[in-house]
């Protein structure tokens, strides 16, 4: 019997392969534990216009009570972005990914892409988050293992 999470992304693979928004693609989703998903920004951002950027999300046996994990990676010519909220290793930090804060088991694949852009597209300061390199070199790479503190609701 396939678990919870594996029907709910079946289900959400489904309604994917079907159509995404504007700016989104499925680049891989061979099972229910890694996907693949590229962005755009589609607005006039001088800091993002025609750039593409590729999400790795990460699913435990508890998605979707649990978030996925998800980061920017870098692939053949596509770069991380550069933002206040966005580490050059490709963690984000952003509410709606850390379980017991702002994720909700609502939110889908589809939704948390659709957050990203709109992050990306409200954002004017080129620049990454304070600390960026003492963090990189600590090596965070999982979202799970980090205590972010949310105060700056202006990017």
């Amino acid at each position: 019997m396939a678990s919870f999470a594996t029907r709910r992304l079946q289900k959400e693979l489904s309604k994917i392969v079907v159509g995404l928004p504007p700016g989104i693609k499925l680049i891989s989703a061979e099972d229910f534990q890694a996907w693949q998903l590229d962005i755009q920004v589609l607005d006039d951002n001088p800091i993002y216009k025609g750039q593409t950027y590729r999400l790795n999300f990460r699913f435990t046996k508890n998605y979707p009570i649990d978030a996925p994990v998800v980061t920017f990676v870098q692939a053949d010519g596509i770069t991380i972005p550069i933002h206040p909220h966005i580490y050059s290793n490709g963690v984000i930090c952003l509410d709606l990914l850390s379980s017991g804060h702002g994720w909700s088991p609502v939110q889908s694949v589809e939704s948390v892409c659709m957050s990203i852009q709109s992050m990306l597209t409200g954002n004017t300061r080129n620049e990454r988050p304070e600390g960026d390199a003492e963090f990189v070199s600590r090596g965070n790479t999982n979202p799970r293992n980090i205590r972010f503190v949310y105060d700056d609701p202006t990017v």
